[in-house]
């Protein structure tokens, strides 16, 4: 079973290649956010690995979902399932500018990239709690998959 990572280049290109695909006309095939801010929640999302963004804490039941759906996640395989509650901080529900966030995004994931070469991301997630390099690296590729499927690139 190949679980796809940010950090094989054929990955990392495949995903940068799907972003490119989009455009400002694209539509979802469910949930209420638009192209543009898919694109700035992607980026967001990537932005937590780069210490830019700093989640809010959460109790304990959260905590343990969490550090459980990274572990299913990983042995299973799985992809994100459709509509799944967020952060708050996560939320893009205003207009934003298409093409800026779509450049944002390719540099944010290219910051990334560089982040996970070097090893410079953090040992804990809010919600999926102890994090290595490859679950980061991991997991925010199954994000961004899931919201280019939700595009349908």
């Amino acid at each position: 079973m190949v679980r796809k990572r940010l950090s094989n280049v054929i990955y990392f290109e495949e995903i940068k290649d799907r972003i490119s695909r989009l455009s400002q006309d694209s539509k979802a095939k469910w949930g209420q956010m638009n192209v543009c801010q898919m694109l700035k929640h992607c980026d967001l999302v990537l932005q937590i690995a780069l210490q830019k963004v700093e989640l809010p804490r959460i109790n304990l039941l959260f905590r343990i979902i969490g550090a459980t759906t990274k572990i299913e996640m990983y042995v299973f395989n799985n992809g994100i399932p459709r509509n799944m509650p967020t952060f708050q901080k996560l939320i893009v529900n205003f207009e934003c500018d298409f093409d800026e966030s779509k450049t944002n995004l390719l540099n944010t994931l290219e910051e990334f990239r560089k982040a996970c070469e070097a090893s410079k991301l953090p040992d804990r997630h809010r919600l999926f709690g102890s994090m290595t390099e490859k679950d980061w690296d991991f997991l925010e590729y199954k994000h961004l998959d899931h919201h280019l499927k939700q595009f349908s690139v």
